[in-house]
This record gives C-alpha cells, structure tokens and sequence, in this order.
C-alpha cells in the first residue's frame, strides 16, 4: 500500500447518552483528536458526540460527509477520495460499532477496493453485549437484523430461527424498533416452544441496563417495560 494514503478508522460511539470516557478506551479520544474528516449518519449527533469526546476540537475545521439511506452510489463512492489524498478519515456510527448493522460496511467495503488501510477501534456493541449476558451459545449465532413487520410474516420467521436453533444448537439474534419492543416480546412468548429461552436486553451500558433469559412460557408474565428502550433479542431452544 502507498503510504501517502491516508486509513479509515471505524470509531465506535456510545449505546446511549452517558459520559463517553465511561464506555469507550482512550485511543478513541485520541484518534478523535488526531482527525478532521468523518463519514457520518447524522451530522448534529456526530458533532455533539466528537465535542463530548474532545471539548478542546474546533468544529469549523470538521468536515463531515454523511451517509444515510438517501446517499447515492455516486456520492458514497467519492467519501474516500480524502484518503487518496492522504487524509486519514473517521467513520461513526450512531450508536455502537461501525459497519456491524449499519450502513458503513459499504464505505469499508469501498476502503478494501481502493487499497485503503482499515483499523476497527475497540468500543460497545450491543449485538455482542447481548450476547455474553445472555447465557447462550457464544460459540455458533447468527445476527438476523430485523423481522418482518407482518404478523403471521414474523411468526413463522420466528419459528423456523426456533427450528434452526435447535437443529444447530446456534443462538439466534434480533433486533426490533423500539417502540415495537413489547409486541414482539409478546409474540415471541406466545409463538415459541415453552421451554425455549428467550434474551431480552436493553439500555446496555446504561445505568438502567436490563438483561434477563428466561422460557417463552415465564415471559408470558413478564412486568418489565421495554417500550421505546434500545434491546437486543436472543432465542435458542435446546
């Protein structure tokens, strides 16, 4: 690789809104020190969370590119182009890790066709959080993103990741919008095996943390609320 290039830096955020120092190693705050151009979902949240970290960073020397769901294929393929020039870039996700379900994966994607150093910087992942709390296979799972939105669509998903945890002994790993949280709780405890174990964690790494596996058949009396908190969903049946 030409060294006049510069490296993309996958930047892990904050899961929520506590002190950054709390969650995230020091080589964050310095990284973030060293850089001025960021590839980024959301430019208020992204210079707010750059200025936690480094209150001392100027902002009007920031130059932000963003990527979102409304970025071209045209745009996105010219984010890079400061690297060629030898600027080292940053990528942020709005929460958690960069390019693990999140759009940046393309932009890390495009590093490795232009032969561009790529260096993953350590910070929180709530898909892995979830699952070292969880008790579940850490060993063999699968991260499915969302499932339908369709009832009757995500009740039979729901049993065939059921099927295919038992068949695999693989946990099986969800999202879901968080104002939806409690309907799917519901029909996960309601579709799946009784015994089948089902993870709920939300709020990670926040004061108000919640992880607790139990069987579909003990959710159905679940109290807690979920409604509108960040969580993650693990099932396996064994």
């Amino acid at each position: 690789m030409s060294n006049s290039k510069g490296i993309l830096y996958l930047i892990p955020t904050r899961l929520g809104d506590n002190p950054p120092l709390e969650v995230l190693p020091i080589a964050i705050k310095k990284t973030i020190e060293e850089l001025d151009y960021y590839i980024v979902e959301n430019e208020k949240t992204a210079r707010r969370f750059i200025k936690r970290v480094s209150p001392s960073k100027s902002q009007p020397s920031l130059k932000l590119q963003v990527l979102n769901k409304y970025t071209t294929e045209q745009e996105r393929n010219t984010f890079l182009d400061s690297c060629l020039e030898g600027n080292s870039i940053g990528l942020l996700s709005e929460a958690g890790c960069p390019a693990i379900a999140d759009p940046g994966s393309d932009i890390v994607a495009l590093a490795h066709q232009m032969d561009i150093k790529v260096v993953p910087l350590v910070g929180p992942s709530s898909i892995v959080l979830a699952l070292m709390g969880s008790g579940m296979n850490g060993q063999s799972f699968t991260f499915n993103g969302y499932l339908p939105i369709d009832k009757s669509e995500r009740k039979a998903k729901l049993k065939t990741l059921e099927r295919i945890s038992f068949e695999q002994n693989q946990s099986q790993i969800f999202i879901e919008t968080p104002y939806r949280n409690m309907r799917m709780l519901e029909d996960l405890a309601n579709t799946l095996h009784p015994n089948t174990h089902i993870c709920v964690a939300c709020d990670l790494t926040l004061p108000s943390e919640y992880i607790k596996t139990k069987t579909a058949k003990d959710w159905k009396h679940n109290k807690e609320d979920f409604h509108k908190r960040p969580a993650i969903f693990i099932i396996q049946k064994s």
